[in-house]
């Protein structure tokens, strides 16, 4: 499903829970999207208790370029992504939401428009923004709120952080500070570790298979939670550059 002629350049990091109906859809449209950009995909499946591990495991035996990593229990999200930065084995990670909502047409656009002839050298993440947004008025709503609030406590100039695609560099993402619910925060985040930030416009789909795991008071309560902690570090530090002299 990968060019395996040239050294990986993008691992693209899909975190999963209870996707079963996604999965094998999903990976045939990446594969498709970066058939010319020498890549991997690598699911990370947050102890699902449906079929998907069942599809992981088929997709992996048609497909070896696929990886899978598997949480014995489920840990969040967050969790989810931190293994995946970790296990990915290109200087990019691409992460996309396991339910089929960020197109992968998308990814192949950026990575082209990005590599024009050359990413940024202080660019360290690519957040999606969402053009039109498909959530139900419970996600939409909670979001909204979080947003609001995040952008006038955090200043990360970034529209719609919940979206799942995002392109970072993978070290840059080793170097962020792992806590449950980091995920929301990772353009704030970046920028505190002396990175920029760019933002790229998205398509967003209807959920094809499943259900959103989110309710209002999940997700809003969460992140406003986080939010107080992330505000405590951003204030709480300074980037300094440094330079070796012979």
């Amino acid at each position: 499903m990968a060019n395996t002629q040239a050294p990986i350049a993008l691992t693209v990091l899909i975190p999963v829970y209870n996707e079963a109906g996604n999965i094998l859809p999903l990976a045939e449209e990446v594969a498709a999207a970066l058939a010319a950009i020498p890549h991997e995909i690598l699911f990370v499946d947050d102890g699902s208790d449906d079929a998907t591990p069942a599809e992981l495991k088929a997709l992996h035996s048609m497909a070896k370029s696929v990886r899978v990593i598997r949480h014995k229990i489920r840990a969040g999200k967050s969790a989810a992504l931190v293994t995946g930065f970790r296990a990915a084995r290109a200087p990019w990670v691409q992460t996309l939401d396991g339910d089929r909502q960020n197109d992968p047409a998308d990814v192949a656009l950026l990575w082209r428009e990005l590599h024009s002839p050359a990413p940024p050298a202080h660019l360290g993440l690519v957040a999606g923004v969402r053009k039109r947004r498909h959530d139900g008025l419970v996600k939409w709503l909670s979001s909204r709120i979080a947003n609001g609030v995040r952008r006038a406590l955090l200043n990360d100039a970034t529209p719609d952080t919940a979206c799942g695609f995002k392109l970072i560099r993978r070290e840059v993402a080793l170097q962020l500070p792992y806590f449950d619910g980091m995920h929301r925060f990772l353009p704030a985040l970046t920028k505190r570790a002396g990175y920029e930030v760019m933002q790229f416009p998205v398509e967003d789909r209807p959920r094809a298979a499943g259900k959103s795991k989110y309710g209002f008071f999940g997700r809003l309560g969460a992140g406003l939670f986080d939010l107080f902690g992330v505000f405590w570090l951003a204030r709480r530090s300074s980037h300094v550059e440094s330079e070796e002299r012979d």
